[in-house]
């Protein structure tokens, strides 16, 4: 005995294959986009905190050396710590001696090497980071609603354009333990542009 299907029951048939395969493509779009979002959002994160652990590694690479070394020269690490110490809340030295009056900055291409701080940090509200609206010539530590970590809080720092320019060259020189995973920004002209940009931010 033979089974007809009729031409209705056919077409809704096919109407539904047809559905099934759109939505199964759908969903991998969409988990397409959510794994791309979260590789980019890691690889950010990554980024910022991939120079803070070269340092760590240096560090227990350091000591294992230290401990290795002959008695003669116990002392030297005693003078390791001075070397670590951070910089004074008003000193605005640069590893590299340049000074931001050197440079002129520009807003607009301080605002696009901002982009790479968006991860964290926003104009006006709070996220990873403090918000930076009114940054320049703002006491560290002192955003409501922000934990700090005692070293920024308790640093003693303005963020002057000149100390900012020093911050942003190697966040954790200038305040040791602080929250902040950012390698810093080698590049000073890009340092000059980044702060000229924060400026604008009121």
């Amino acid at each position: 005995m033979d089974i007809l299907i009729s031409p209705v029951e056919n077409i809704a048939g096919e109407h539904a294959a047809k559905r099934n395969k759109m939505m199964r493509s759908e969903s991998m779009v969409r988990f397409g986009r959510l794994t791309f979002f979260a590789a980019v959002s890691a690889l950010a994160l990554t980024a910022c905190s991939s120079k803070t652990e070269e340092k760590a590694a240096d560090t227990t690479t350091a000591s294992t050396t230290d401990t290795a070394a002959p008695a003669a020269t116990t002392a030297a690490p005693a003078a390791a710590p001075a070397a670590s110490a951070a910089p004074a809340a008003d000193n605005t030295d640069t590893t590299d001696g340049t000074k931001l009056a050197s440079f002129t900055g520009d807003a607009t291409k301080g605002e696009a090497a901002f982009v790479a701080c968006k991860t964290c940090h926003d104009p006006v509200q709070n996220k990873i980071g403090p918000h930076l609206g009114g940054v320049v010539g703002r006491k560290a530590g002192s955003v409501a609603d922000y934990t700090y970590s005692p070293a920024n809080k308790n640093s003693g720092i303005t963020w002057t354009p000149e100390k900012l320019f020093q911050y942003l060259q190697g966040p954790q020189r200038v305040v040791p333990g602080t929250k902040m995973a950012f390698s810093g920004i080698p590049d000073a002209q890009k340092r000059a542009d980044v702060i000229a940009y924060l400026a604008t931010l009121k």
